[in-house]
């Protein structure tokens, strides 16, 4: 099937691990504010095909306004690479952290789905991937690239304004099964990217598991430093202090004290937060940029943690689900895209 058709039509694919055969599969969806560029899902050929991130909505690009938010934090990957290094001005990222844009990631207690119950030669299950291989006793390491044994089954439906993703996925031995959908989309004429997923159990186990987004915000490639800002609703709480120098904790504020650079680290696993959906609510804004970002959330924060290096600065919110059987779990997060004046609070 050709580029063309692959974004007119929908468009159904077995995935797995190969080699890159040509171009990054890609489509582009607007409506006028926003201009969003989402890669699209390829075993051969996909930008992605690690096993840490669901594949599915990968944006690799967001305009608004004159403003890139998600634009590519990495220079290139490299196989060798873990998780990700520096290499003079460069950052190499290894397959499966060499991802852009909002990027979400399942995880059942920090690891793929079964893991646990799996011996050596066995398989679990990372939504949005496929059915993977745990190869030894080795304990669970999202930077480690599994062998897919089964990919499931993708379909494609994009519209001008919308993509759907749907993934089905069946794995007998360990009785885990599932339909998962997500659609992009910037209907109407606001400043607003929509993410809408459902998980429906088609197996025989419960599916108790987490969701997160990975949330690689780059701000017209600017690295985080005093003119961001991120606020919260709630009063902030942390484990421990941000490193020394770099960022500080101001009620329901973390502000940056210098720009990041090198190797500058800022790590939080942010507490504070109540069970109301409400407090899923982040703003994050850069004054240099004159820009700013809104992400809602219609089910409530079960964890969250912020992570930010000389390029992206990442919000890292959790939601839980159990889904028994036969049942369903729904969920939604909103993106609202803003200006600011440059330099203004």
């Amino acid at each position: 099937m050709t580029k063309t058709a692959w974004m007119a039509l929908g468009v159904s694919l077995t995935a797995g691990i190969g080699v890159a055969a040509g171009p990054a599969p890609e489509a582009k969806i607007s409506n006028g504010p926003l201009l969003v560029r989402l890669y699209l899902p390829d075993a051969n050929t996909g930008f992605y095909r690690g096993t840490r991130f669901d594949w599915s909505g990968l944006i690799g690009g967001l305009e608004f306004a004159g403003h890139d938010y998600f634009p590519q934090w990495f220079q290139r990957s490299d196989p060798s690479v873990h998780d990700f290094v520096y290499e003079g001005a460069d950052i190499v990222a290894g397959p499966c952290t060499a991802i852009t844009g909002p990027a979400e990631e399942f995880v059942t207690n920090g690891k793929g789905l079964g893991f646990d119950q799996a011996k050596a030669g066995g398989t679990f299950v990372k939504i949005g991937v496929g059915v993977l291989r745990k190869p030894d006793d080795a304990k669970y390491d999202p930077y480690r690239l599994y062998p897919i044994m089964d990919g499931g089954r993708w379909t494609v439906s994009p519209r001008p304004d919308a993509i759907e993703f749907r993934h089905e996925l069946a794995d007998p031995a360990t009785g885990y099964a599932y339909e998962y959908r997500k659609t992009v989309s910037v209907a109407g004429s606001k400043p607003q990217m929509v993410l809408d997923h459902s998980l429906r159990n088609t197996g025989k186990r419960v599916i108790q598991t987490s969701v997160y987004n990975h949330n690689f915000l780059y701000l017209d490639r600017l690295a985080p430093g005093p003119d961001c800002s991120l606020t919260v609703p709630f009063r902030i709480r942390t484990s421990g202090p941000p490193a020394k120098g770099l960022a500080e904790v101001r009620e329901n504020r973390i502000a940056f004290s210098k720009t990041l650079t090198g190797e500058d680290r800022v790590y939080l696993d942010i507490q504070g937060f109540g069970a109301d959906p409400k407090d899923y609510d982040i703003r994050i804004e850069n004054r240099r940029a004159g820009a700013g970002v809104r992400i809602t959330a219609d089910r409530p924060l079960s964890r969250a943690a912020l992570w930010a290096i000389r390029a992206p600065l990442s919000f890292e919110p959790f939601i839980d689900m159990n889904v028994e059987p036969g049942a369903e779990f729904t969920w939604r997060i909103t993106y609202e895209f803003y200006t600011i004046p440059k330099g203004g609070q």
